[in-house]
């Protein structure tokens, strides 16, 4: 398959390309090549000025990947598009210029920095017949599955604590810069069904505090000092398993690429966009708690 890349302002640009591409990587995933991409870049947000450029000549120099002028060519030139860029505030308006291709798209976390944005991403999937997938590659990590094998599966996980790293970065509201990368872990645990969040912060952590429907509680916790990995731990009904992301030899990229592939040929999403559309609320939920201190309904 040619894959296409719209937004080449992340490590996660070359990082996929160099897992699709080298067939000696440990870790290559086979049966697609990057081939066309176009860079574009946010100019307010500092690592996506700075970066656009250097991801952009090494994906064209060291890869062969054609580099065009306009999201629309990159869909007409590839089998699957990837929608890299770091920005969620521009992947609706991203995606509204490739829907009517009617190609697989991926779009990196995350799916969008509002509820609405989310929404009308999946109606115009809908009413073009492209199959749309989302997500965070902390998701798929190998000691998250390790500790939900464990505790039977996630039809009998009662609970769950992430944590991982939260920086800030002022254009994209509170949890959805980093803290997203937690709660995919605390979504992989404990699946969709949340329906109210409360949330506290401080200048050095964040947390929030989910309800389930079932009566379950998942929490995410976003560290700004102190522990700066990913991690969690996974109640089941017979027991707790941890994960301690760092210390599991494949990268969690490297899942997500494979998921990304097989969902490329298939058209069969990972998870559902109705779950990934349930994090985005789970996460505008934990900003407005955050801001007021009182529990927010999903």
């Amino acid at each position: 398959m040619k894959l296409g890349m719209i937004g080449l302002d992340t490590s996660h640009c070359t990082a996929f390309t160099e897992l699709l591409h080298d067939e000696n990587h440990p870790h290559h995933v086979p049966g697609a090549t990057v081939a066309v991409a176009f860079p574009g870049g946010s100019p307010d947000i500092e690592l996506s000025r700075t970066r656009v450029g250097g991801f952009t000549e090494r994906l064209a120099n060291e890869f062969g990947v054609t580099i065009v002028d306009s999201p629309a060519r990159v869909a007409e030139e590839a089998d699957a598009i990837l929608i890299e860029a770091m920005d969620g505030r521009v992947h609706l308006p991203l995606f509204r210029e490739i829907a009517r291709y009617g190609k697989p798209v991926f779009i990196d976390k995350p799916l969008a920095v509002r509820s609405e944005d989310a929404l009308a991403i999946r109606e115009l999937a809908a009413a073009h017949g492209v199959p749309l997938m989302s997500g965070s590659s902390l998701r798929y990590s190998g000691a998250v599955a390790e500790a939900l094998e464990g505790v039977g599966g996630r039809d009998r996980v009662i609970g769950a604590d992430c944590f991982g790293p939260m920086a800030i970065e002022p254009s994209q509201p509170g949890w959805f810069w980093y803290g997203i990368h937690t709660v995919e872990m605390l979504y992989a645990a404990m699946g969709p069904g949340c329906v109210r969040v409360t949330a506290s912060v401080s200048a050095e952590h964040d947390v929030a505090v989910g309800e389930w429907r079932d009566g379950r509680i998942g929490i995410a916790r976003g560290n700004r000092s102190g522990n700066h990995g990913f991690g969690a731990a996974i109640h089941g009904k017979e027991g707790t398993r941890f994960a301690d992301v760092s210390a599991y030899a494949k990268p969690f990229y490297a899942s997500l690429v494979e998921r990304i592939v097989d969902f490329c040929r298939t058209g069969e999403a990972a998870v559902p966009i109705d779950e990934t559309i349930e994090i985005i609320r789970f996460m505008e939920a934990a900003n407005e708690s955050r801001e007021t201190g009182k529990p927010v309904l999903l």
